[in-house]
């Protein structure tokens, strides 16, 4: 089998809309050059999309025209290293995924703790912000939570009663373990945050695993987020104003 048909038969097995790489495609050192000529000879007849340098896609065709891939999917060389997740997108990117907003962004933050990931693929461009909490595949969903949390305020055309209701729900439907994991994490985020989980989960989680949530908020200490006891009956109990 020569090394164009080899390709082309890798190629016609990955799933359409997922990015890949010639590492994806376990390309020998000296089938480089014959495998660079292949995608090229499938990129002219439309079967594959550049990304970027070295990266590509199968596009999906729709009655609406071509789907291209998740932004998730696009930024996965820079949110990945070694096949460790090492970042997450956040930021009004996310909020919409999430549903809390229809904004789209011109700029996707990407979040790590340890990296400065910064990206640019095609119009695509991200920009990157310091995450709380060393990030993996483990956790990134718990930090995306806290994060709506904590620019809850300043999420766009967002229907608090209907946003709150959402990351509820999202929260709940997870296990024990991951619900012990969020309230963990937040710790590490800034009080405001604490206290409108800690006001979210008093319904459905024990008061012995909120107490260290309670327990680390000024007495004293108020936190604006502008909702009325109406959207959070228990509002108060965790100073919220």
């Amino acid at each position: 089998m020569t090394i164009s048909k080899k390709i082309e038969d890798k190629v016609k097995k990955l799933p359409i809309g997922t990015t890949f790489t010639y590492q994806t495609l376990s390309v020998k050192s000296d089938e480089y050059a014959a495998t660079a000529k292949t995608l090229e000879r499938l990129i002219k007849k439309g079967v594959l999309k550049r990304v970027s340098t070295g990266v590509f896609y199968k596009p999906k065709q729709t009655v609406f025209g071509e789907l291209k891939p998740r932004e998730e999917e696009l930024l996965k060389n820079y949110l990945f290293e070694n096949d460790k997740r090492i970042a997450y997108i956040t930021g009004v990117s996310l909020y919409n995924r999430l549903g809390l907003t229809t904004q789209i962004p011109k700029v996707i933050k990407i979040a790590s703790r340890d990296k400065r990931i910064s990206a640019s693929i095609g119009s695509l461009k991200g920009k990157p912000v310091k995450s709380y909490i060393d990030v993996s595949d483990k956790n990134y969903y718990l930090l995306e939570i806290l994060d709506a949390l904590k620019d809850f305020k300043q999420i766009p055309d967002m229907d608090k009663r209907s946003g709150l209701l959402l990351l509820a729900n999202e929260i709940k439907k997870w296990d024990n373990k991951d619900k012990k994991l969020l309230l963990k994490y937040a710790l590490k985020y800034p009080p405001r945050v604490r206290a409108i989980l800690g006001a979210i989960v008093e319904v459905f989680m024990d008061n012995d695993e909120i107490k260290p949530l309670k327990k680390s908020l000024n007495p004293l200490s108020q936190y604006e987020y502008k909702i009325t006891e109406d959207i959070l009956p228990n509002a108060k109990n965790w100073n919220i104003v």
